[in-house]
C-alpha cells in the first residue's frame, strides 16, 4: 500500500446471489484515496456505487451480499479480515458515512439528541453529561440549534435532517467520509447549502471524502478527482480538470453530451446515451458498454478491455484522446 494513502481498493468483487442468479454488482473496480483527498465515483443507477461504499464499510448484507474477491485496505490493514469488534471501531471513528435518504436514516421513535448521543456513548469513553455537551455543540456547527436537542425526527424539513446526519457521522472526527448521494432527496436551494457545508468540514476536520453521486457538477465544484462507474466497473479516472476537459471514455463523453450548457449561447442539441445500464445480472460480453457505444468495433463485443496507465485513463479498447 503507497504510504501517501489513507484507502486503497484492489481488484473488488461483489456479488448478490439471489433464488433467480447472481447479480455482478460490482467487477473488479481498484481506487485509491489519499489523506485530505476528495474522490467523485460517478455512475447511473445500478452501477455499483452504493456496493463499493458498504464493501468498504464491510456492511454488505450477507446473504445475500458476498465479497467475491479483491482487497479493501484502510491505513494499510485489509478490513475484509477484521473482526466485527474491529468494524464497529473502524465505523465511526475510521470511517463514517452519509446516506442518501435522510428520511429514513434517523430512528422516529427516538429524539436527535439521543441518536446523536448514542454515536458518542458507543465509540467514546465519556459521560452522559460529556456526550450532551459534543451533540449540541456538534448540532450548531453544522447548522442546527442546540435548544433542538430533545425534538424528534418528524419535526424536523428534510434539509435539517441531512444537517443531523452530517453530524451524527462527524461525532466521532473520522478519517473518511463516505457521502452517499447526501443531497438526492433535497430541493435545489437545500442541495447547495448541504454541499457548502460538507466541503467546509472536510477542510475543517481534514478528512477525505468519497463522494458517490450520478451528478457530474456536485463532484466539478467538491472534488478533486473522479471516476467514473458502469456496469460494476471503474471505466475513466483521473483528475476533475482532466476528465471534465478531455474525456476519453465513449460513456463518460456520453454523460457530458447529454447535459445542458447554460452559460452557452449556443442552441446545442443534447445527445442521450441509446439503450439503458445493463442489468448486473446479464452484463455483456466484451466491453459491458459496447451495446451503447457508437464506437464499438468486434473486439469490443468479444474481448473486456483493460485498465489504462496513468494519473488519467480509461478502461476502453478505443479511447476518444
Amino acid at each position: 500500500m503507497n504510504k501517501g494513502n489513507i484507502l486503497e481498493i484492489h481488484n473488488l468483487h461483489v456479488h448478490y446471489r439471489t433464488d433467480i442468479g447472481v447479480a455482478r454488482a460490482v467487477n473488479g473496480i481498484s481506487i485509491t484515496l489519499a489523506k485530505g483527498e476528495s474522490l467523485g465515483l460517478v455512475g447511473e443507477t445500478g452501477a455499483g456505487k452504493t456496493t463499493t461504499a458498504l464493501a468498504i464499510m464491510q456492511l454488505v448484507p450477507d446473504p445475500p451480499g458476498v465479497i467475491e474477491e479483491g482487497e479493501i485496505f484502510f491505513k494499510g490493514k485489509n478490513v475484509i479480515y477484521n473482526s466485527e469488534k474491529e468494524n464497529q471501531k473502524m465505523r465511526g471513528d475510521g470511517i463514517s458515512m452519509i446516506s442518501q435518504d435522510p428520511m429514513t436514516a434517523l430512528n422516529p421513535v427516538m429524539t436527535v439528541g439521543e441518536q446523536l448521543m448514542e454515536v458518542i456513548l458507543q465509540h467514546k469513553k465519556v459521560s452522559k453529561k460529556e456526550a450532551e455537551e459534543m451533540a449540541k455543540e456538534l448540532m450548531e456547527t453544522v447548522g442546527v440549534k442546540a435548544d433542538r436537542f430533545r425534538d424528534f425526527p418528524h419535526q424536523f424539513s428534510g434539509g435539517m435532517k441531512q444537517r443531523v446526519i452530517i453530524a451524527m457521522a462527524l461525532l466521532c472526527k473520522p478519517e473518511i467520509l463516505i457521502a452517499d448521494e447526501p443531497t438526492t432527496a433535497l430541493d435545489v436551494t437545500i442541495q447547495a447549502q448541504v454541499l457548502e457545508l460538507i466541503q467546509s468540514l472536510i477542510k475543517q476536520y481534514d478528512m477525505s471524502m468519497l463522494l458517490i453521486t450520478h451528478d457530474l457538477g456536485v463532484v466539478g465544484e467538491v472534488c478533486d478527482r473522479v471516476a467514473i462507474m458502469y456496469a460494476g466497473q471503474i471505466v475513466e479516472e483521473g483528475s476533475v480538470l482532466d476528465v471534465y476537459t478531455a474525456p476519453q471514455h465513449p460513456y463518460t463523453q456520453g454523460l457530458f453530451d447529454s447535459l445542458p450548457e447554460i452559460d452557452s449561447d449556443e442552441n446545442r442539441k443534447l445527445i442521450s446515451i441509446p439503450g439503458v445500464a445493463p442489468s448486473a445480472m446479464e452484463i455483456p460480453s466484451g466491453c459491458a458498454f459496447h451495446p451503447r457505444c457508437r464506437y464499438k468495433q468486434t473486439i469490443c463485443e468479444q474481448t473486456p478491455p483493460i485498465n489504462g496507465e496513468g494519473t488519467h485513463w480509461c478502461r476502453c479498447h478505443f479511447p476518444l484522446r
